[in-house]
């Protein structure tokens, strides 16, 4: 019901994209959207690409005085750095990233058609695109918020945060990402999403494709980087007793089937159960090393060093904004499949209706 496609290179004009089926009646509010892009801008460890472009949304349809109309909605980012077929032919791939199995899929003899593409600056206007799915969600009283849970082996709880640091990161994670640009070399982490106040029934069980777990699981697969995901306690709960994995359920008169534990992350058998979704994200370092590694020339084939590209040494907090997006994403999707309707007071009926049912249940 809700899709989007995106297109843009890295060094092109601009990156855009089109949200079709976002209903009518949405209030939209470009700030928002413009702060959720400078998030994704911001972090520690990030290169000089995010000194140069200061990325704003333009909205070219589906938004009329601020408000959706029911129509597609094209937003675009321009590129402040738009320098594609000036750039230097690239021909010693990058070990972690597309470069040289896209110059063989597509036959392309300058890995610059691939890496332009690839690249995770593709991610900003994916961010707009979340951040309009965020404002269909808090009418809902649905939010969404990340944060990083460790960086290059370091935890993010292991030190205490001190005034005057990056982004309040503690002290022991600045020096890993330092210590990393000093070497060359870069790290990658763990971030977490969670989403809070989505209602019991959102997915299904009934069809692999509808659950929302896979939907989730296969969305934040899709950011640049992302080597792994887990859905609550994930990976862990392979280790323990079902007894210390499993939510008990309680029943209170004025709040309905409750637990006491959210183990499952907010999602069992595909299906919301009512409690915060929690999704967690494996982010590998970024494959672009200033300190290179081995490689081959495509054309010569003789042994050579890694193209180097401009780029970041640490990117998981940002990575972190754009897991919100893709998550926000699915959220309002499947909002829209649960309560349907063509307009936002339609959806809400619908929705107050079935609170209703829940609740009386």
């Amino acid at each position: 019901m809700l899709r989007y496609m995106t297109a843009g290179e890295s060094h092109g004009q601009c990156l855009i994209a089109v949200l079709d089926g976002m209903i009518a009646g949405l209030g939209i509010d470009k700030k928002f959207i413009d702060s959720e892009l400078t998030r994704r801008q911001s972090g520690f460890g990030r290169g000089a690409r995010m000194k140069i472009e200061k990325d704003t949304a333009r909205i070219l349809s589906g938004v009329r005085k601020n408000e959706t109309i029911g129509s597609s909605i094209a937003v675009l980012i321009d590129n402040k750095d738009f320098s594609i077929d000036k750039l230097p032919v690239v021909v010693c791939p990058r070990p972690g990233h597309a470069d040289l199995a896209g110059a063989i899929k597509y036959n392309r003899y300058d890995v610059r058609d691939v890496l332009e593409r690839s690249s995770a600056r593709e991610t900003a206007v994916r961010v707009a695109v979340g951040a309009i799915c965020k404002l269909l969600l808090e009418e809902f009283n649905i939010g969404i918020e990340s944060k990083v849970l460790e960086i290059g082996g370091v935890g993010a709880g292991l030190a205490p945060a001190l005034s005057g640091q990056p982004q309040g990161l503690p002290l022991r994670i600045i020096e890993r990402i330092s210590t990393a640009q000093k070497k060359g070399d870069t790290v990658g982490g763990i971030f977490e999403v969670i989403a809070t106040g989505a209602p019991l029934g959102l997915g299904s069980y009934a069809q692999a494709d509808k659950r929302l777990t896979s939907r989730l699981a296969a969305a934040l697969m899709s950011i640049q980087a992302i080597k792994g995901v887990e859905i609550g306690l994930g990976f862990e709960s392979a280790k323990r007793y079902g007894s210390e994995v499993h939510d008990a359920i309680f029943y209170d008169k004025a709040k309905g089937f409750y637990r006491k534990t959210n183990n499952a992350g907010g999602i069992e058998g595909g299906v919301t159960n009512g409690e915060p979704i929690v999704a967690r994200c494996a982010m590998k370092p970024i494959s672009t090393l200033l300190n290179a590694l081995p490689s081959v020339d495509i054309k010569t084939k003789k042994a050579s060093k890694a193209t180097v590209e401009r780029s970041d040494i640490c990117a998981v907090g940002p990575a972190g904004v754009v897991g919100e997006a893709v998550v926000a994403f699915e959220l309002a999707n499947a909002m829209l499949e649960k309560f349907g309707g063509d307009s936002l007071g339609e959806m809400k009926r619908n929705y107050e209706g079935y609170v209703k049912q829940v609740k009386d249940f």
